[in-house]
This record gives structure tokens, sequence and C-alpha cells, in this order.
């Protein structure tokens, strides 16, 4: 079971070393002013040290405050049946492509989620992609990604 205080000073330490990385990577373009005006940095160091010093607050409120058990393991693998397929489909989209994840995903979470029979399973898992370079490919004009699979195919 995780805690609400375990969620509170996870998520301000997370969001905290974004900020630094924000402000240390606005350095290389420059703080201050320049002969033009304000550095290309600026900006970003700005909200960078903004993002880091609100999550100094939470992380201060987050340890002080006591709460009880936030997350229990099953609401938590209801969350990470969702997560999962959700991280496999993007790692997927560089090498298989868009339509050929889009696929895989549906098959995942309405196949193995929802439980639907296999042929409406599978007619979800073809349609889908269809419509989706249909409306992008097609429509919008506007290229998805196809992955490295439909480029060494010549597709």
């Amino acid at each position: 079971m995780i805690s609400q205080r375990a969620i509170e000073v996870t998520t301000a330490a997370l969001t905290g070393l974004f900020g630094v990385a924000v402000i240390v990577s606005s350095r290389d373009n420059g703080i201050g002013w320049g002969e033009n005006g304000v550095d290309a940095g600026t900006f970003p160091m700005l909200v960078g040290s903004a993002i880091a010093l609100g999550s100094l607050y939470n992380l201060a409120r987050g340890a002080l405050v006591a709460r009880e058990i936030a997350v229990t393991w099953p609401a938590l693998r209801r969350v990470a049946t969702l997560f999962i397929p959700a991280a496999v489909f993007i790692a997927l989209i560089p090498s298989l492509g868009m339509y050929i994840a889009s696929a895989g995903y549906v098959l995942a979470t309405v196949g193995w989620q929802r439980k639907l029979p296999l042929w409406k399973t599978g007619a979800l898992a073809v349609v889908v992609p269809l419509f989706l370079f249909f409306v992008f490919e097609k429509l919008f004009v506007v290229t998805l990604p196809h992955g490295a699979l439909l480029d060494i195919m010549g597709l």
C-alpha cells in the first residue's frame, strides 16, 4: 500500500528534478541581457525556477503531512493495466510505426482488459489504424511515424 506522504514526496522530487534540469539546460542558451535584449534561456530559467520552488514547497508539505493510505495494491494494479500497454505502445512506435503499434495497443487494451470476443477485438484492431491513417494521412495530410519496419519493407 502506498501512503499519501510517499506519493507527495516522490512527485515533488521528480518535478523538482525536472525544474533543475530546465534551469541547467537554459544556461546553455544564455541567461540575462544580451546585445539584442533578453537571452533565449532567461524565460526557461524563470519557469524552471518556479517549478523547482513549487516542488520544494510540495516536498516540505508532503513530508510534514502524514496521511493514511492513498492507493491500495488492487487500485494500483488497475492503473498499471492501463499504463503498461500505453508505455509499450509508445516504445513500439519508432520500430513498428503508429499504425501497427496502435493495432497492438487496441488488441492489448480491448482484448486483454475488456475481454471482448476475438472477432470484435480483431475488427477493432484493423479498423482503428485504418481510421487513423485516413484521418491523418488523407484528410489532414499529416504523416505519422511509419516506423523502421515499414521503411525496411519499403511501404
